[in-house]
């Protein structure tokens, strides 16, 4: 079976602008734009709580598919940072491998989506612990095998990550895809603060104030943040959330706790597939180009996509459907 590769995405102009890609990706528009089988996952889905150990819980949404008799398998979505199981991208895909027999659980992560007031301390983006472990009760919850995981930018991080610890958890996990993922925290911070244009580190920032004042509402009686602190750089409110929430006592440390560069992937104990854009402009390509990567990890840079769009026309589907789908279909029946 032949599956699409990232150079087989040719847009039409201007859809050949990363910078036009990566702001339509979660726009109203997009969403607006979308036909109704990109919203279909959300039918019938029910929404649940996980366990993520240590009396963490985490919400998500599950639907079981409806047409064929017995599933393909389970496809297991992580969404982006400030982003959630309804966002753009999550529907669509999720919507996709629906409409191709697979039961999907859409995952929020701590203080994602609607879930600020479940636990009482803040999300970070090395909370990898919680999501392995909801992973876990989601698989002893929903027997439809293979099981396989798609995640995009942070959420892709935490797939590739996730997939590293999966066989250890006891995580039936048979295929692991990132799109656009995170893989040098630090030069993607550098990235949306020295070259990325102005807006995209507002954009990030407007959604994060945004989830931290959800969160300080929801546990009135703390003190997350001063005021202060939260009128700084994505650089200055990211060291105060690390110096305040974690043990790591310093941001490089907190950065490096993440990061998934150079030979981190290099143990990688099941198939991955890697898919990124040359031309995203908040996820420099140069990180992937250092990776050192097993033959089991494949590694796709596109042309053209921008961060986490791949807009294929007026329709605003995204090549990414296929792609994933494509991956995930191919699998081997379970036995």
């Amino acid at each position: 079976m032949t599956v699409p590769k990232g150079k087989d995405f040719l847009p039409p102009w201007p859809l050949t602008s990363g910078h036009i890609q990566t702001m339509l990706s979660s726009s109203g528009i997009r969403r607006r734009l979308l036909p109704r089988r990109a919203r279909l996952v959300r039918e019938g889905a029910q929404h649940v709580v996980v366990d993520g150990g240590e009396g963490v819980r985490l919400t998500g949404a599950y639907t079981p598919q409806q047409v064929q008799p017995v599933a393909r398998g389970l496809a297991v979505l992580f969404h982006g940072w400030e982003g959630s199981v309804d966002s753009t991208y999550v529907l669509q895909t999720g919507s996709r491998l629906l409409q191709d027999g697979w039961d999907v659980f859409r995952l929020n992560f701590r203080d994602h989506g609607d879930s600020h007031h479940l636990n009482e301390a803040l999300f970070h983006s090395c909370r990898i612990d919680e999501v392995v472990n909801a992973l876990a009760d989601i698989a002893r919850r929903y027997p439809a095998r293979p099981m396989v995981l798609a995640g995009f930018s942070l959420g892709g991080n935490f797939a590739l990550r996730a997939a590293l610890r999966a066989p250890q958890a006891g995580i039936p996990l048979a295929h692991a895809l990132a799109v656009c993922p995170i893989i040098d925290p630090s030069e993607g911070l550098f990235s949306l603060e020295e070259s990325a244009p102005w807006f995209y580190q507002a954009y990030f920032m407007h959604k994060w104030r945004r989830s931290l004042k959800t969160k300080q509402a929801a546990f009135p009686q703390l003190s997350f943040f001063e005021l202060a602190e939260l009128k700084q750089s994505l650089r200055g409110l990211t060291e105060a959330l690390v110096l305040r929430h974690t043990d790591f006592g310093s941001l490089e440390a907190y950065l490096d706790g993440y990061s998934v560069a150079d030979d981190a992937l290099a143990g990688m104990p099941i198939p991955a597939t890697i898919l990124t854009a040359a031309d995203d402009p908040v996820i420099p390509v140069t990180s992937f180009h250092s990776l050192r990567l097993p033959s089991n990890v494949e590694l796709d840079i596109a042309p053209y996509g921008g961060h986490c769009g791949f807009i294929r026309g007026m329709d605003m589907t995204s090549f990414t459907d296929d792609y994933i789908a494509a991956r995930f279909n191919a699998l081997p029946a379970h036995r």
